[in-house]
């Protein structure tokens, strides 16, 4: 019989609670790849492991770039 894996899982470090960043800068293009999917989509929280107030400030860098042409909204 298969059994299923019990227990927890480690819980991750928001990496940017782990560097002390207090603000996500729009025009560091190159770590705001690393949170964008192949497809050009923001990927979750779940995925990316950062806390909610730095996932929200992502977010709104990315939308920043992406409307000030530093970035791509799709992916071909």
């Amino acid at each position: 019989m298969l059994q299923k894996r019990r227990g927890r899982r480690k819980k991750r470090v928001c990496n940017f609670c782990a560097d002390n960043v207090t603000v996500v800068n729009y025009k560091d293009i190159n770590k705001l790849r690393k949170y964008i999917s192949e497809r050009g989509k923001i990927l979750p929280r779940r995925i990316t492991g950062s806390c909610a107030k730095h996932q929200r400030a992502l977010t709104v860098a990315i939308k920043r770039s992406r409307h000030m042409a530093l970035m791509a909204y799709t992916q071909d």
